[in-house]
This record gives C-alpha cells, structure tokens and sequence, in this order.
C-alpha cells in the first residue's frame, strides 16, 4: 500500500517556537470533550501537525510582515484546562440595559453554565457550548468545524485546532428572526506570574431566511499575561442576515489573536464591526467569502490604542459570484508609541461580474511617536465592476481646535470632541442602534481615561 507524507513550508515561520505551546497537549488529548469522535481526533492530529512543522508565523510572512510575534515566542504558557477561574466580574459586559437575555459566558476558554442563559430563544434555536455540542451533539458541529477556517496556510488556526475543545455554538434554524442579541462573553483571567493560553472555536449557523444580532465581549481582569486564541466559523444562508460585533478591551498584558471566516450565500449578508481598544498585542483577522450570487458584506470598524499597544486589523473580501456588494470603513485612533496596523485586501474572481466593492481606511495619529502601516489592495479579475479603496493618516486640525478652545472649550474636551467626530463615520455602520450606543460609550470611557 503507499504511504502519503504530508509536507509543510517553513518559510515565512518558526517551527522552534512550536514545541513550548504543543508540549502541554501530551497530558491534555485523552481530556478533551469530543475525544471519542474520530473526526475530533482527526482535526486536533491534523492541527498538532501543522503547527509543529511551521510554529508561529514570523514577519517574513507577507501577512505578518507589520506584526511581529516574537515577544509571544518568548513566553511559556499553561494552558486553561479547567472552567475554575474566578470571573472577576460583579456585572459581566452587556448591551442590554436589563442585563437580562441570552448569553454565554467564557472564563479562560472554558464555558461557565452559572453565569450564562438561554432565556427568551424561540424554539429551536440552539445556542450551547462547543465541549457540550462534541459530547451530545456531535452531527450538529461535525458537518462545519474546519470547513471554512484552513489550518494549512495560518499556522494560528492549526494550533486552534489542535487544543480544539470548547467555544460558542449557535444555529438559528430557517427563517427565524431572533428579537433580542445573543451575547457571548470572553473573560481572560491574568494570574500574576503565570502565563495563560486558551483557544476557543466559535460556530454560527445562520440558516435560510434567518436573522440574529450576535455581540462578543471579551474583557480581561488580573495582572497576569494571557493569550486568547480564537477562530470563528460562520455559516450565512440564503437570504439570512447575521449582524456579527465585538468589543475587545482586554488587559495591557493580553495578546489577543483572532481569525473569522465567513461564507455568505445568495441573498445573504454578512455585517462585521469589531472596536477595538485593549490589549498589549491585538489581531483581528476577518475573511468574508461571498459565495452566492447578490450576496453582501460589511467589514468594518474602530481601533483606539495608546502607549505600546499593538493592534492589527487584516480582512480579506473574497467576490467569488456576481452581483456582490462589500463595504469596509475603518477609523483608527494611535496615541503615545503605539502601533496599528490595517491590511485590507479585496479580491474580484474572474466569474464576479457586477461587483460594486468600497474600501475606506483613516488614521489619526495623537503624537510625533504613533505609526500606522497600512496596507490596501484590490485584484480584480472580472471587468464589469465598480470598486474603490482609499487610505489616509493625519493629525488633528488645528483650526478645530483653535475653534474650539476659542469658545471656551478645555483643551481635552477639544481633543475629546474631534476625536468623537472622527470616529463617527466608522460608527455609524452598526446597523443596531442600542449597540451603536454601547460601542459610543466604550469609546467615551476610552477618552476619560486619556484626560
């Protein structure tokens, strides 16, 4: 019988920063929920394999090339194995003025059924965690989980893959509206002198015809360093329309890595904001794949960061049938000598006709010491289409605030106000106005902190 050998590309990697994050695995496999299904194993093997051929992914990796993961190759993480860790939290993050409505709560990686809900769900709308889903429902997660988010080119994913064991899970079945937001929690627990990893899966299953709001907090307490490595699956149906925002203000010891993929079929729309604000070292990585004909998506967001934060914004639109329509507006804030980063790229496949695709990055830059590196792309293959993209970075104006302090304005609250007014453009693309409200305040709280 022949023997197939599978191969990986080192370059543009690390494989030696590869064994520190696998070595804890050895006494994690016969643990993990899901371990009896072969297809579990076969994922968690296949994800072992890749990242310990390649590692982490270095800047000689064109995708990496303005983030720089060495810091984090340097540590040595214990990975959360349990759901024991103390929330932290007296009022977990919420949306809802009430508090009250469905919601999944996740400390360190792990889901917490004592802080979470699933009040108000119509019928058969199922919404559970990933370990529960690969105990009992195992038909429900194997027919998505590693279809849309490859482990072969981001070694990331791989290591996501490897450690695969818990995480949200929602399906909304066809053509049902859900009223309310569906919120799921994300608490990094930081204990001072230990340094903690974990790596949810996310899975959403919008089916034909149905709508859902969706709303992620991840939130940080604690001192301690931690790595939050996740990767989210969504599946849009035709016709269905998933609203899809997060809220990341993790810890200033927090490396915070995200990978969303995204497929929408015809008719359907696919609508991601995501604001950031936490975090030592942040990546936001959403790939949305158009893959029916009339199908939309809107990727867009904030970023506000300060002192050494890091955070890095890359999205990739595929346009892979026509009549598609994509819209990206981001606004980003850097202060003191911190970095952003936003790769934007958008892609027309030759059969995508009648693409109308829009692309807009803007940076404001608060001190001689901020850096943006941007870096926009269009490959277009079809020729009747309509797509722009534009990129811009500058300070704040002058004459604004002259304006301003003239009427007896402080000089902060002038600062405050023009940075407001800046970033209102990218906050205006959450559709849900109440979120829109909750994502505004977030963003205020940012400014009181910097007076």
């Amino acid at each position: 019988m022949a023997t197939m050998t599978t191969t990986y590309s080192t370059r543009g990697a690390d494989p030696a920063t590869a064994p520190a994050f696998l070595a804890p695995l050895d006494h994690l496999r016969s643990g993990l929920p899901g371990a009896a299904l072969s297809w579990v194993r076969d994922l968690r093997e296949q994800g072992r394999e890749r990242f310990a051929a390649v590692g982490l992914p270095t800047v000689r990796n064109e995708s990496w090339r303005y983030t720089n993961l060495r810091d984090l190759g340097k540590l040595t993480f214990q990975p959360a194995v349990t759901a024991d860790s103390d929330a932290c939290f007296d009022v977990l993050p919420t949306v809802r003025p009430e508090g009250h409505g469905p919601r999944l709560v996740f400390v360190d990686g792990r889901f917490r059924a004592e802080l979470s809900s699933t009040e108000g769900l119509p019928a058969g709308v199922e919404l559970l965690s990933l370990a529960t889903a690969l105990t009992d429902h195992g038909d429900l997660v194997g027919d998505h989980i590693g279809r849309l988010a490859a482990a072969d080119d981001r070694p990331l994913v791989a290591l996501n893959s490897a450690y695969l064991a818990d995480g949200p899970v929602l399906r909304i079945p066809r053509g049902v509206a859900l009223a309310q937001p569906i919120e799921l929690v994300f608490v990094s627990v930081g204990a001072e002198g230990r340094a903690t990893s974990f790596h949810p899966r996310t899975l959403i299953v919008a089916e034909a015809g149905s709508r859902a709001v969706v709303v992620e907090h991840h939130v940080g307490c604690g001192t301690g360093t931690t790595l939050a490595n996740h990767v989210a699956e969504i599946f849009v149906g035709e016709g269905a329309t998933l609203h899809h925002y997060k809220a990341q203000r993790e810890g200033g010891a927090a490396f915070h890595l995200s990978h969303t993929a995204a497929t929408v079929a015809k008719d359907g729309c696919y609508d991601n904001f995501i604001l950031t604000l936490g975090g030592r070292l942040s990546r936001n990585e959403v790939v949305s794949t158009l893959a029916g004909t009339d199908a939309r998506t809107h990727v867009s967001g904030g970023y506000m960061v300060r002192g050494n934060q890091h955070a890095d914004t890359t999205t990739l639109i595929d346009h892979a049938q026509p009549n598609g329509t994509s819209r990206e507006v981001y606004k980003g804030v850097i202060d003191d000598t911190a970095r952003a980063v936003f790769q934007g790229k958008i892609i027309v496949r030759p059969q995508a006709q009648k693409t109308d695709g829009h692309q807009l990055n803007r940076a404001l830059l608060l001190s001689d010491t901020a850096e943006i590196d941007a870096k926009p792309e269009l490959e277009i293959h079809a020729d009747d289409v309509k797509c722009s993209h534009g990129c811009t970075a500058g300070e704040l104006d002058d004459n604004a605030l002259f304006y301003l302090r003239a009427r007896g304005i402080d000089q902060e609250t002038a600062r405050g106000l023009l940075i407001g007014a800046f970033l209102a453009e990218a906050m205006e693309e959450i559709a849900e106005e109440p979120i829109r409200e909750a994502f505004h305040s977030l963003v205020a709280g940012w400014l009181e902190e910097k007076r």
